[in-house]
């Protein structure tokens, strides 16, 4: 009557080894380590060289680690404890950088899993601890959207330059002026005015014209954004600067950093285990941009060595740079910051960063790797234009940050490229292709942003945090475990047993998904434990009750079971539809809490009424003569 199948025994049996397995982890917690990443586009990680080297340069310096973990990101060292972590940290710098200046790598602190290898190759993890646990920087940023318009305006004005030219026929106005957010252009006559407003229109669908006089025969046409161009820019600056952002953070090292909108201008970045405000400021304060500019003659031409060697002066309007010849570099170069061929570009930057909407690496014509490039109707006009006067001629793809320019590419122009789909390829891999994809996609900041809070969670009220959360949890689960123990006696410490289960299985579903546990978390897992305690509560007055109505011992189990289960399902659904809306409505700390807070609702229902059957069918189900079961005194109603 009371036995489960074997095969639903085994499935339970197996969930909970799971569930004891993903929890493990967490036991173990994380170990300092050091993290050796790319600064620059132009520098890539080797595993093997790179690891030999911090190998060579610890062993010189007497450091012990505890493993070297590396691959085509970045190279990661784990170590037993702080001191040796900044001891290691100084060493490795000075053994990848040697000039200070200008790093070719970054060399960060990062924490690492301690758990063993093995566990690491199953993807069993420990949890992620929010900022309130583990401390660090919190930042909420606030995008500056009049200036990406007013860039953007910038850009409309270099264009309108351009194709009102007077050549082309196309008309020629008396002044062209930059006015607030609009472009003042006159004329002296009407049909001039028409004319441009006709040509400017089938240039560009995102400005809205207005013509108005201004007196003493001043005709004027104002080009303004249309508000759907308005709400496209915006939209872009924010998702740019977030992808860019993203980027930064992640090649610096920090674990676990929490970057997302909040509003329609606003981004919150976390940062956890980061104390150095100032440190933490440069790294979002940093601005790049792309430009494309043309090269004087070619890569590594005689002009280019000449100036380069101090034989020549620089030409007129030119800027000496070097392109970096990533793929030609032997495998056993120590140096991965070549200096590379000399080349003469341009000061006049033909197209921006601001024009590019998507950049993807695939292949070329020839089942080469490519980077392919899509631009808005701006820059496909811009592009096409700039290809059409420029074939056969080298053109340059610069980042540049902080004043300084590094040449990312310089492709030969084979033909006009119009559409605004462009390809660059060359002598790169597939590994170089992907990065240079994701340096143009996200190597800009669309609008600048400035910090309008800033706040600081120091690591030791992190750990107090972890300990009063620790504390709460566990001298809850005494005391409800206690309280079923005196109450419902051994029935009280089998449903114990499976509120462990139900805790056990919680934990390891919030590790294996790597989600991130705050203190609202916390409090969202005591009171699981109080709201799964409920069912069995339920499930052992059932069964008291039936025992009441004259039942012998194994039909109040399966009564008591069976006819619990619907208020069980019923209580647990509300519970969950709350749970459900705030996930979908509430954000930052309540997201947190929903999160455990649902996920613990499917587990105690799993725990309370299978795990806890199943241990009741193993001691109780195989008896045939069944006379009592200790679940606690049972009241029989008085007849008279």
């Amino acid at each position: 009557m009371n036995r489960y199948p074997r095969w639903k025994n085994i499935l339970i049996i197996v969930a909970l080894f799971w569930g004891l397995f993903y929890t493990l982890p967490n036991f173990f917690g994380k170990a300092p380590a050091v993290q050796i990443s790319s600064a620059k586009s132009t520098v890539e990680i080797d595993p093997v060289r790179d690891s030999a080297r911090v190998e060579r340069a610890l062993t010189e310096a007497g450091i012990v680690h505890n493993g070297i973990f590396s691959d085509a990101a970045a190279i990661r060292v784990r170590f037993k404890n702080d001191g040796s972590q900044e001891r290691a940290q100084i060493i490795i710098e000075s053994a990848f950088n040697p000039d200070k200046k200008a790093p070719s790598y970054t060399v960060a602190p990062n924490l690492l899993p301690n758990s063993p290898q093995w566990f690491s190759a199953l993807n069993a993890l420990p949890m992620n601890l929010g900022l309130d646990l583990r401390g660090g920087v919190h930042f909420l940023l606030e995008v500056d959207m009049p200036s990406a318009i007013t860039r953007q305006m910038d850009s409309f004005y270099g264009d309108l330059n351009r194709q009102l030219s007077g050549r082309d026929g196309k008309p020629r106005p008396a002044s062209i002026a930059r006015e607030n957010d609009t472009i003042v252009l006159r004329f002296q006559e009407a049909t001039q005015r028409a004319a441009a407003s006709k040509a400017i229109q089938s240039f560009s669908n995102e400005l809205q014209l207005l013509e108005r006089d201004g007196g003493d025969g001043n005709l004027q046409l104002v080009a303004s954004l249309t508000p759907q161009a308005e709400q496209r820019i915006r939209d872009f600056a924010i998702k740019q600067n977030i992808n860019t952002l993203n980027n930064r953070i992640n090649a610096l090292g920090v674990s676990e950093p929490v970057i997302r909108q909040q509003g329609a201008n606003r981004i919150i970045v976390q940062l956890p285990g980061i104390q150095d405000v100032a440190e933490a400021k440069d790294i979002l304060g940093r601005t790049a941009t792309l430009e494309l500019r043309m090269v004087v003659g070619t890569p590594g031409d005689e002009t280019a060595f000449a100036v380069h060697q101090g034989r020549m002066r620089l030409p007129l309007d030119t800027e000496l740079y070097f392109e970096h010849r990533r793929s030609s570099r032997t495998k056993g170069a120590e140096d991965a910051n070549d200096v590379g061929l000399p080349i003469l570009i341009r000061k006049w930057v033909e197209l921006t960063g601001e024009n590019l909407t998507d950049a993807q690496a695939g292949v070329d014509e020839n089942n080469m790797p490519a980077v392919h490039l899509t631009l808005d109707g701006v820059g496909a006009r811009k592009f096409r234009e700039l290809t059409r006067r420029n074939v056969g001629k080298n053109m340059a793809i610069l980042l540049v940050e902080k004043g300084v320019g590094e040449v990312v590419t310089a492709p030969v122009i084979r033909t006009e490229i119009g559409g605004g789909r462009v390809q660059i390829s060359g002598s790169m891999t597939s590994s170089e292709a992907a990065k240079t994809a994701l340096l143009l996609r996200a190597g800009a900041l669309a609008a600048p942003m400035e910090i309008i809070e800033e706040r600081i969670v120091g690591p030791s009220l992190g750990e107090a945090n972890i300990q009063k959360g620790s504390l709460s949890t566990l001298w809850g689960f005494v005391a409800i475990a206690v309280f079923m123990m005196v109450y419902y006696r051994f029935f009280g410490l089998i449903s114990s047993i499976a509120l462990t289960a139900n805790l056990l299985l919680l934990v390891a579903l919030l590790s294996l998904l790597q989600a991130t546990l705050t203190l609202p978390g916390i409090a969202a897992m005591a009171l699981t434990l109080g709201m799964a305690i409920d069912s069995n509560v339920l499930i052992n007055e059932r069964i008291r009750e039936e025992l009441r109505n004259g039942c012998t011992p194994q039909i109040a189990i399966t009564a008591g079971y069976e006819r619990a289960w619907a208020t069980i399902l019923d209580s647990n659904v509300t519970t969950l539809i709350a749970g459900i809306a705030l996930l979908a409505f509430g954000s930052g700390p309540v997201r947190g809490f929903a999160v455990v807070h649902c996920l613990g609702i499917f587990t105690s229902m799993f725990s309370a009424i299978l795990v806890s059957r199943m241990l009741v069918n193993f001691i109780y189900g195989r008896r045939r003569k069944l006379e009592a079961i200790s679940i606690g005194q049972v009241w029989k109603p008085d007849n008279n």
